[in-house]
C-alpha cells in the first residue's frame, strides 16, 4: 500500500493507494486483485477486499465502490450499499465515519480527496473520458455541498499509467486541444504520427484549477512496472484476456 503526504498527515483520516501485492488471487490476477467485475474467483476478491478494509481499519462490509462507466457522475455516501447493488458511476464524497470509498483502476488515474477541517473525504476513478468530462471537478462539487471548502481539500493522484506509456493516435488530443489550448502542454510526440499523453499531469491541471488546495502525484507508471500494478493496456498488447483491478481507498476514522 502506497500513502501520499499530503493525506498521510490528516488526523482522523486512512488511505492507501493499493498495489498488486499482498493478496491471494493468482496468475495473472497475482496477488491483491480488487476488482468484482474481473474474472478472478469471488472468493479470492472478496478475501482482497477484505484485507484491503482491514488495512484501513474496517471490515470489508464498510467498504463501497462503483460499477465504473467513465462518466462525471458523483454518488454521496450515507450507508455503505450490498456490492451487488453498486450504482454506475465514478466517484464517491461522504462525510460519514467508517465509510470505505474505494476505486479501481489498471493505468486510470485514481484520485483521493480529503479536506480534514469538515471531516469530508472523496475518490474519484479518473480515466482520458472522466477527467476530460469533468469528473474531478463533480467531486469537489459535491464535497462542497457536505460542507468542504475547496481550498482546504488536499487531493493525491494516485499510481496510473506514465506518459512514456500512454501512445495514442493523432486524433486524440483534439478534444482536449478544443476544451484548452494550454492541454497542448500534456502531449508529446512519439512514434510517427502518434502522441504520448500525460494523463496524471492533465487531472493535476485540472484539480489546480478547480481551486484545490493542494494536489501531489504519485510517479510511478502503472504499465511499465509489472511487479506491482495491474495495467489493462499491458494485458491488451500481450494479448491476455483479462486483467487484476488495483483498489485505491479513503475513509474517515471511526
Amino acid at each position: 500500500m502506497r500513502t501520499a503526504a499530503p493525506l498521510a498527515g490528516l488526523s482522523g483520516i486512512r488511505h492507501g493507494f493499493f498495489t498488486r501485492e499482498g493478496g491471494v488471487s493468482e496468475g495473472r490476477y497475482a496477488s491483491l486483485n480488487c476488482g468484482l467485475g474481473s474474472g478472478d474467483a469471488l472468493e479470492a476478491v472478496r478475501e482482497n477486499r477484505s484485507r484491503a478494509a482491514a488495512a484501513l481499519g474496517q471490515p470489508l462490509e464498510r467498504l463501497v465502490t462503483l460499477f465504473q462507466i467513465h462518466s462525471r457522475d458523483v454518488i454521496a455516501v450515507e450507508e455503505p450499499w450490498p456490492q451487488s447493488e453498486r450504482p454506475r458511476a465514478d466517484a464517491l464524497v461522504t462525510g460519514r465515519p467508517g465509510v470505505v470509498l474505494g476505486v479501481l483502476t489498471a493505468d486510470c488515474a485514481p484520485v483521493l480527496f480529503a479536506d480534514a477541517g469538515a471531516r469530508v473525504v472523496g475518490a474519484a476513478h479518473a480515466g482520458w473520458k472522466g477527467a476530460l468530462g469533468g469528473v474531478v471537478e463533480a467531486t469537489v462539487d459535491a464535497m462542497e455541498r457536505l460542507g468542504a471548502q475547496r481550498q482546504r481539500i488536499r487531493a493525491a493522484v494516485g499510481p496510473a499509467i506514465g506518459v512514456g506509456s500512454y501512445e495514442v493516435g493523432p486524433e486524440f488530443p483534439q478534444p482536449f486541444l478544443a476544451q484548452d489550448a494550454a492541454n497542448a502542454a500534456f502531449f508529446r510526440s512519439g512514434t510517427g504520427d502518434r502522441q504520448l499523453f500525460d494523463l496524471k499531469g492533465y487531472v493535476a491541471r485540472r484539480l489546480a484549477l478547480a481551486g484545490v488546495g493542494e494536489v501531489a502525484l504519485d510517479g510511478a507508471d502503472t504499465l511499465a512496472d509489472e511487479r506491482q500494478f495491474f495495467s489493462y493496456r499491458r494485458t491488451t498488447k500481450l494479448g491476455e484476456r483479462d486483467y487484476g483491478r488495483l483498489l485505491s481507498a479513503i475513509a474517515l476514522e471511526s
